[in-house]
């Protein structure tokens, strides 16, 4: 029997049978109660609690939490959420998710034991979300069979594939000009009221022939103009294959900060089933002064514009996200189609430059173009697409290779025409041709045009078909081409949709079709401007 010593009067002395039984039957009354606290129900867990010693404007400071983790949710009374952010010796520094006004000194604040996430699946389809995942629709409650957390790191390197299947937008400005792949990070960059959304939205109706999953995030945008978005969509059929995740200016700028991070572990869940998603981020510059506000509210030191020193990190480890996964997991792909807002054009911006440098190219939307009405408003000078010309159609090559330059000569020679200055006739049949593919790549909102009839429609302007119709009748004479190319060459158009390349005689096909829906109109015209003026009346 082993001998146990305990201290006594006089030193350390034996201890008795009676007090080894007595503090054996201690030792186990203590283990089984440790036991019983470790199988007990979750709700009877100790918890490490808190209190609030200060409160700001959508930040809170609190006390007590001294095992509190980076980005852990917090929650306050009333069922209140806060991210723990700063994590400073003497206190935690918490943005709040939720209303900070009924907060106040003294109260409780408990640890919830889990960074922030949201749920992910097919349930979010068709709905609206807040950055929580909790509904704004006045639908049920998202089931959550599967939370990922909403800061996640980027795909390795060795993970990734090249950019090489197209995302078509429908739109013939961006898809023959400044084309995107799946798995492209591209920016819309433009002034307020120039369409950047209308892109955007008009990119969602269009992946209706493609099975592609869209994710439109609204960070601090206007209510009015988020529920513009949502009934769009669902007046287009668009909504059952989107996940709208909003905040509005109304909400918390902590709301605002983690919403765009929510959004992609949304897309990042189908990406790894092997699935292609666009998320749209409208807009990042919002995003970033919801971040600088609460980094000046936290103490943060400021940088330039007042900006935090860290602010071209928040939106690299966002985009970084994008990408096309290898096929050994799975072959999916996730296109982010950031918005940024510019003023007065300046396009070399804190902000726009930090993004332009984060992307793979920018669609800069000029607004001297939408006050004349070329819709949409695509500086194609200042556009570009580093990698989506690799993922682009074959066919788009053949036609639209040197139609860039072409037309980017075209606006200089205009420019440099209106001084009076007298042209030469092949300068002057340069400056016609221009102005009728301006036209041309003029479409209306909301109604994207599938690849092969976006092909037809360049192969007339091109080929010059359109030269002989005044430049107000050119909108008629494309929806006349379209028409007749869909009728007669559809397996041509299918072949074309499919990345056959464009043949010599798919070429002289469409033109063919094109022509015959052209020529009757140029007739019209030319008999109209050449008829007899009628003689006095008797």
């Amino acid at each position: 029997m082993p001998v146990r010593m305990m201290p006594g009067r006089k030193g350390m002395q034996l201890m008795t049978p009676h007090d080894l039984s007595l503090l054996s039957a201690v030792e186990d009354t203590f283990a089984r109660l440790g036991r019983a606290v470790e199988d007990a129900r979750p709700e009877m867990a100790l918890h490490e609690v808190g209190h609030v010693t200060q409160v700001g404007e959508s930040v809170v400071f609190v006390d007590g939490l001294p095992g509190v983790e980076s980005e852990e949710v917090v929650r306050f009374p009333g069922n209140k959420l806060g991210l723990a952010y700063n994590l400073d010796a003497g206190q935690v520094g918490v943005i709040m998710l939720d209303a900070s006004e009924e907060i106040s000194a003294g109260d409780q604040v408990r640890r919830t034991g889990r960074v922030m996430d949201i749920p992910v699946g097919e349930s979010l389809l068709g709905r609206v979300v807040d950055a929580t995942g909790r509904p704004l629709d006045d639908g049920p409650p998202i089931p959550a069979a599967k939370r990922l957390p909403i800061e996640r790191e980027a795909t390795a390197i060795m993970d990734r594939a090249p950019v090489q299947v197209p995302l078509q937008t429908g739109i013939k400005a961006i898809d023959a000009l400044v084309p995107i792949g799946r798995g492209q990070r591209e920016l819309i960059v433009g002034d307020r009221q120039t369409g950047k959304t209308a892109i955007a939205v008009d990119t969602i109706i269009n992946q209706s022939r493609y099975g592609v999953i869209c994710i439109y995030c609204a960070i601090g945008q206007r209510s009015s103009a988020v529920a513009q978005v949502i009934a769009d969509l669902r007046e287009r059929g668009a909504l059952e294959y989107c996940v709208l995740v909003a905040t509005t200016g109304d909400d918390p700028p902590g709301l605002q900060f983690v919403a765009p991070y929510a959004a992609s572990s949304i897309g990042e869940a189908f990406m790894e089933q092997g699935r292609d998603v666009l998320v749209i981020y409208d807009d990042l510059t919002q995003h970033a002064r919801a971040y600088r506000e609460l980094s000046l509210l936290l103490r943060r030191p400021p940088g330039r514009e007042a900006f935090p020193g860290d602010i071209f990190y928040i939106h690299s480890r966002l985009l970084e996200r994008a990408t096309h996964l290898s096929d050994a997991l799975g072959g999916g792909s996730l296109t982010a189609l950031p918005i940024a807002e510019t003023e007065a054009e300046n396009i070399s911006a804190y902000i726009p430059t930090n993004l332009i440098s984060i992307t793979d190219g920018q669609i800069y939307l000029s607004p001297k173009l939408f006050q004349q009405g070329i819709l949409p408003a695509v500086d194609v000078g200042r556009s570009v697409s580093r990698v989506g010309g690799k993922a682009q159609l074959p066919a788009y090559r053949t036609v639209a290779g040197d139609l860039k330059l072409a037309y980017a000569q075209f606006e200089e020679l205009e420019r440099f025409s209106r001084y009076g200055t007298r042209l030469e006739e092949e300068k002057r049949k340069t400056l016609e041709r221009g102005r009728r593919v301006r036209e041309v790549l003029k479409q209306p909102l909301y109604e994207p045009i599938p690849p092969g009839e976006q092909m037809a429609t360049l192969i007339a302007v091109t080929e010059g078909l359109f030269d002989g119709l005044p430049a107000e009748r050119v909108r008629e004479a494309e929806k006349a081409v379209r028409k007749a190319v869909s009728e007669e060459a559809r397996e041509r158009l299918d072949g074309i949709e499919q990345g056959a390349k464009l043949t010599d005689e798919d070429r002289e096909a469409l033109r063919s079709a094109a022509e015959g829906a052209v020529a009757p109109m140029v007739k019209a015209d030319e008999d109209g401007n050449h008829r007899e003026p009628a003689g006095p009346p008797e």
